[in-house]
């Protein structure tokens, strides 16, 4: 019903941003742990919505990215997880971080989003583990963070690589990507000495 909604934080609260649009208020419920820091007062702003209808109460969840909103509306479809718990699961971890630990079958990363316990993250990987693939969280995340110095494609099949081989010696998939994040891509560098560097920092 509401795609999105342009216009000026007005108020930004604990679970939550008023913003205002048209000289109307909207209460917005958000990841603040995420998006917090992104946020000030007075700041015009573009918010991708979805309203959740309930018995006595419209509400409305928004987004900073389409991706977040397609990953919110993923995690609505796991039985037992409702809009709060899909909010709490998107403030402790990215679209892209939830991927790779979907992927990974990572129990460990995806509990410690709030109010998600070890049972409900299994129960999450399990009903999204067949709605993600490798090469599209790589693409994804390619899209998201452009790093100097290579093309998208190898960047992508480098990263996949990289990940891959550390998720093969047991670290997470989540552990895995941020390590090999860290690591700043030049164009001669090889996926073995990405993958040295990237094994630098895990420790």
């Amino acid at each position: 019903m509401i795609a999105y909604i342009k216009g000026t934080v007005e108020e930004i609260l604990e679970d939550r941003v008023i913003l205002e649009a048209g000289n109307m208020g909207y209460n917005i419920f958000m990841p603040m742990g995420a998006v917090e820091h992104l946020l000030h007062k007075g700041q015009e702003i573009k918010i991708h919505t979805y309203l959740n209808v309930k018995e006595e109460a419209l509400q409305l969840f928004g987004f900073l990215t389409r991706d977040d909103l397609n990953t919110f509306k993923l995690l609505l479809g796991v039985n037992g997880i409702g809009p709060k718990a899909a909010l709490g699961v998107l403030s402790g971890l990215s679209a892209d971080e939830l991927r790779f630990a979907v992927l990974a079958d990572d129990v460990k990363t995806i509990s410690r989003a709030p109010g998600i316990g070890k049972k409900t993250a299994q129960k999450l990987i399990l009903e999204l583990k067949d709605k993600f693939n490798i090469q599209e969280a790589l693409e994804m995340k390619a899209e998201h963070v452009q790093m100097p110095g290579t093309g998208e494609a190898d960047l992508t099949d480098m990263k996949k690589e990289a990940v891959e081989a550390l998720t093969a010696l047991g670290y997470s998939g989540a552990d895995a990507l941020r390590a090999v994040k860290k690591v700043e891509l030049t164009p001669d560098m090889s996926v073995e000495i990405l993958l040295k560097l990237a094994l630098k920092n895990m420790f």
